[in-house]
């Protein structure tokens, strides 16, 4: 068990005092009367200072002695525990090399919790920033350990705020981890002081766990999520709103809305925050980027052309990747969508090349998936089938069963037009069994089954299968959409 004595304490306690104190190894061996030598020593861990030694480098660094007992036993106890996870049979062993960094990042904040007065805004987003960092390479329930035990970070609104960002950038690729941080990011907010603006940062945290609900596909969670959302944000007040603004909260409930069907709703809610970013171009991108995919649900893939269009400045006025590439994707999906599929294959290259870039798993199966939509309608159906096969396996995988119902759907179509009953058939048979175990509502669970049960018939067409992934699109998120065996027969 690591000790007060121990040298890799030491270690750390002294890496801690000088850099806080922001100067060389010499400088302050001659502040605190101790050699450069022997600094550079206790900082390898070699050595252990006397107390003496020790307290004159915290009075150089403007450190309490009391602070330095704590930082002693908080590093102590953090390497006790990477000493007993070592000792369990079969467990991965924690280099310290790799955990040293977060400690040293979160160590500020034992010193800053003495502080009586509020940083400026953009001190706390900075500090937020480098300890976010630090943290992020581990497992949430370690970076959470790591954060309680430091109680200013633990109280920190900069960092609740920043943990929400990284929540909502994971959902666009992983709805379990976009919730887990979410749920780390409410777990700080409801820490923080009254005084330090405590309602409006829990209300953004809250509206992040309903943006991973929403993505999971658990809309009644994130309904919920959302009332209490609000109640919280506008428990707030305007003073605090510079953390956690408005239309932050509008925006994501505005993808719950396009999600639910609710379309005039969801283009109000973007309208309002619209209004509210002013001249914040990468704001102002994303909220565009959003009214195409409102537009795209609505099946108005014209109006959503017409968005990208007036997204497009903005998107380069940010400078930012990621919205480059979503301007690019969603660009190209709208021209497959209108059939013009030259003009799609042009762009497709670039939309390639930015996701691989990007490195988003999600992102690349879905550029497959454009692919082979692109391939089909140019008519290199054998090309097509390839990819989609890759797709619908990919999804069913990641347990996102309507785009695997969708991918499967269209890889029926080509096969039902090259007259392949038999790998309809077969292809039928494991969509049955995945749907079935997965959280498809009752009446497309019902749709599916019946294109299954046709299949096996090999009664099954390229209409019905076109006319199933319509409706899919359309009653994804409505469970009182039901489809009817007959055309036009739907309510």
């Amino acid at each position: 068990m690591a000790k007060r004595g121990d040298p890799r304490v030491s270690r750390l306690v002294v890496i801690f005092l000088r850099t806080h104190a922001g100067v060389t190894q010499a400088e302050f061996g001659r502040a605190s009367r101790v050699t450069q030598a022997n600094i550079s020593l206790y900082e390898l861990g070699k050595g252990v200072p006397p107390e003496e030694s020790l307290r004159r480098m915290a009075k150089v660094a403007r450190v309490e002695w009391t602070l330095v007992v704590h930082l002693r036993r908080y590093f102590a106890a953090i390497l006790s525990a990477i000493d007993r996870q070592g000792a369990v049979p079969g467990s991965e062993p924690l280099a310290l090399a790799v955990l040293e960094p977060a400690l040293l990042a979160v160590a500020p904040y034992l010193v800053e919790a003495t502080e009586p007065n509020r940083q400026p805004l953009k001190e706390a987003r900075r500090e937020a920033e480098v300890i976010w960092t630090s943290l992020e390479r581990f497992p949430i329930p370690r970076r959470r350990r790591l954060i309680e035990l430091t109680l200013q970070a633990s109280q920190s609104p900069a960092l609740a705020v920043r943990v929400c960002e990284a929540s909502v950038q994971a959902a666009a690729h992983d709805a379990r981890e976009a919730l887990e941080l979410a749920e780390l990011a409410l777990s700080i907010a409801q820490r923080v002081p009254d005084n330090e603006g405590r309602a409006r940062v829990e209300g953004y945290s809250w509206a992040c766990v309903a943006n991973a609900r929403r993505v999971a596909n658990d809309f009644d969670g994130a309904e919920e999520a959302f009332a209490h959302a609000w109640d919280r944000w506008r428990a707030g007040v305007e003073v605090d709103s510079k953390l956690a603004p408005e239309w932050r909260l509008l925006s994501l409930e505005a993808s719950l809305r396009r999600e639910q069907h609710r379309f005039p709703e969801a283009l109000e809610l973007l309208d309002r925050a619209r209004a509210a970013v002013e001249d914040n171009p990468k704001a102002a991108a994303r909220l565009l980027l959003k009214k195409e995919h409102v537009f795209e649900a609505m099946g108005d893939t014209e109006g959503a052309l017409a968005a990208l269009a007036e997204a497009a400045p903005f998107v380069e006025a940010s400078g930012d990747p990621d919205l480059l590439w979503r301007l690019l994707f969603n660009r190209t999906a709208d021209l497959c969508s209108l059939e013009r599929f030259e003009a799609a294959a042009e762009l497709l290259p670039r939309v390639r090349k930015l996701a691989e870039r990007q490195a988003n798993a999600l992102d690349l199966i879905r550029v497959v998936w454009l692919d082979a939509r692109i391939a089909a309608g140019q008519g290199r159906d054998e090309e097509a089938i390839t990819g989609l096969e890759q797709v619908r396996r990919d999804f069913a995988a990641r347990e996102l069963p309507y785009d695997a119902a969708l991918a499967s759907l269209d890889l029926a179509v080509l096969w039902l037009k090259s007259g392949r009953t038999a790998e309809v058939r077969e292809l039928a048979t494991e969509m049955e069994a995945i749907f079935k175990s997965r959280k498809i509502h009752r009446e497309a669970l019902a749709a599916l089954v019946l294109f299954c049960d046709a299949a096996r018939r090999e009664t099954a067409t390229v209409a019905l299968a076109r006319r199933i992934s319509e409706y899919l699109v359309k009653a994804r998120h409505d469970p009182k959409l039901r489809f009817e065996a007959e055309a036009g027969r739907r309510r």
